[in-house]
């Protein structure tokens, strides 16, 4: 492998955190300049500790998408390299299907003058072993359309056409003010900058608390790509983002719908079952937060409250 260098996040000159733009963002779909919807053609890598590549694992267990397209798990500990994902968890510490050792060996057979950090989720293509997409924001939105004909009998419908439009303005709003607002915290490197994206993340937190007093999900009684996309913060928010992030305002189990909603989520098959937390602790306490010196995980919180009674499916059914 060549030698890298240590590209840190983006920080403007008033300490503001910036997020690295995608490099690989050609659309799934029919067409020409598409990428070809084939089943067994594409692996999902990605760690389970990372929020934007757990979205894609939730939406293709609802969707039933398992055998149409395979999955590769990195490390949550990033290796030596500070911008790449290892396979360590696999035996030889080799994905058994790319033969690769470190994401960025796909990144670079794809683009060998490549200099962004190698990110997650990327889509491998198994003829090249290639990144072809790491386009986060809308890979969840191509399962839902464009693999449609590989859907499950029964699959929710996570993008319904006449929610469109109120859909993708909550996606915006979740992503500057949650999914990536708790980064814009936690990664800011002025006071203003922190204080600025802290009051954002949580009055949009009481705004979802209002939401969620009036229905059982954040459009009513069925689980959209919304919902997907807040839970995998929620998940985070007690055990990384809190104290990792200097987000400590409230806790979500202290919000009454919000935590009923999040475990309501949580105990639904495909929310849940592929949340790994203690690979999200070790990932946060080890690689994203730069005062942890001693290299210690927190050992708490107690997870079983987790699978306790929400009673959300009772209140709004």
């Amino acid at each position: 492998m060549p030698e890298l260098k240590n590209i840190t996040a983006e920080v403007t000159k008033d300490g503001s955190f910036n997020r690295q733009k995608n490099r690989f963002t050609t659309p799934f779909g029919k067409g020409e300049g598409k990428l070809p919807v084939e089943a067994g053609r594409y692996r999902i890598i990605w760690s389970q500790a990372c929020p934007w590549a757990h979205r894609s694992i939730i939406v293709r267990r609802l969707l039933g998408l398992e055998d149409v397209i395979s999955v590769g798990t990195l490390d949550p500990v990033r290796p030596e390299n500070p911008n790449d994902w290892a396979f360590t968890l696999d035996e030889g510490g080799v994905d058994p299907v790319l033969g690769y050792h470190f994401l960025s060996e796909a990144y670079l057979r794809s683009d060998p003058d490549y200099h962004g950090r190698f990110t997650v989720p990327s889509y491998v293509d198994l003829k090249t072993g290639g990144v072809v997409n790491n386009d986060y924001f809308n890979l969840t939105l191509y399962l839902e359309t464009e693999w449609k004909e590989f859907h499950k009998s029964g699959a929710p419908d996570l993008y319904p056409v006449e929610l469109r439009e109120e859909i993708d303005e909550m996606n915006d709003i979740l992503f500057h003010e949650i999914n990536n607002g708790v980064y814009k915290a936690g990664f800011a490197r002025s006071q203003e900058a922190y204080e600025k994206n802290y009051n954002l993340v949580f009055n949009r937190l009481d705004a979802l608390e209002e939401r969620l007093s009036h229905s059982r999900y954040l459009f009513g009684d069925r689980i959209t790509e919304s919902d997907v996309r807040l839970y995998v913060s929620l998940a985070r928010f007690d055990v990384a983002y809190y104290n990792g992030f200097n987000l400590n305002k409230k806790l979500i189990r202290e919000y009454e719908n919000l935590w009923g909603y999040a475990r309501d989520l949580y105990q639904t098959p495909g929310f849940g079952d592929t949340t790994n937390f203690e690979a999200i602790k070790k990932h946060y306490h080890l690689c994203a937060v730069a005062s942890n010196p001693y290299r210690i995980v927190p050992a708490g919180p107690d997870l079983e409250c987790w699978n306790t009674p929400h009673g959300r499916d009772r209140e709004y059914n």
